[in-house]
């Protein structure tokens, strides 16, 4: 993570643009040139403890019939567009992504100390992290192309936290993907923690990278099933397109690493296909 006044982490940044479409089309062509998907989006609304959330839903108009879904959580920052690219590029790939709002109301943080201030709750109590992810699961599943047997949750740095915390507290997740995130929280219990896990972290997190022998440990005294992939000279934020810009602005010790967002991005492709 960028940033964590209690403890010195840092989360990632990302743009801030919030989208008030309801629906749109986008061409996706990156990942899957020949098939030229068609990428819509269906916007969904829903209440968590008397507070509105909204999340963005993603899908190849092309491609009939239900699909694996994919929830997409991003950094500390709250819903933005890094967030939802991601969305959209899993939905080129044939899965349905919904873009995840933690936060509540679209909300989102424009400073360092704002965007600590709305994520500080999750960190103090990560059972929030269960909750939140399990209402943004309970809303894809009642998306009609929805598959509901094959759901899995990607997160970045802040979005990594909540996403590995939410599968160790017994979310129903079939696979969870950790980008250079948050490796700390509850410990894991194999009565609750059934989720297949991918973590991909940065050879030169010096944020995070204290935090992997006591993960590593944990997961392995309870046998867990995951996989953990470090990327040479990749930093935090290293797949974020924006963080050698914000990092310069910030003076944080963040780069863009295209090489380990390309590996990564491959990684988490393979880890999908083979989980579904």
């Amino acid at each position: 993570m960028w940033l964590r006044i209690k403890n010195l982490s840092l989360l990632c940044l990302a743009l801030l643009v919030f989208s008030c479409n309801n629906k749109v089309q986008t061409k996706v062509a990156e990942d899957n040139p020949i098939n030229n998907p068609q990428i819509e989006m269906d916007s969904v609304s829903y209440v968590l403890n008397d507070q509105s959330f909204i999340g963005f839903i993603y899908f190849d108009s092309t491609i009939h019939g239900k699909r694996p879904a994919i929830l997409v959580v991003p950094e500390w920052w709250g819903l933005n567009d890094y967030a939802k690219n991601r969305a959209k590029q899993l939905a080129g790939l044939g899965y349905i992504a919904m873009a995840v709002d933690m936060y509540g109301n679209g909300q989102t943080g424009a400073t360092p100390e704002e965007a600590q201030r709305l994520s500080a709750p999750f960190y103090a109590d990560p059972n929030l992290a269960k909750s939140g992810l399990d209402a943004a699961i309970h809303q894809i599943k009642l998306h009609p192309l929805t598959d509901t047997t094959h759901i899995a949750a990607i997160g970045y740095c802040f979005g990594g936290f909540i996403v590995l915390n939410a599968a160790k507290l017994g979310s129903v997740l079939n696979g969870v993907i950790s980008v250079h995130g948050g490796l700390e929280g509850v410990r894991p219990d194999k009565n609750l923690l059934k989720a297949r896990i991918l973590v991909c972290q940065g050879g030169d997190d010096s944020f995070e990278n204290p935090h992997v022998p006591t993960f590593k440990k944990q997961m392995d005294s309870i046998g867990a099933n995951y996989t953990f992939i470090t990327y040479p000279n990749a930093t935090h934020a290293f797949s974020n397109p924006e963080a050698t810009e914000i990092g310069e602005k910030f003076h944080l010790p963040i780069r863009y690493n295209a090489a380990a967002d390309s590996a990564s991005w491959k990684d988490i492709q393979a880890f999908l296909k083979n989980l579904f």
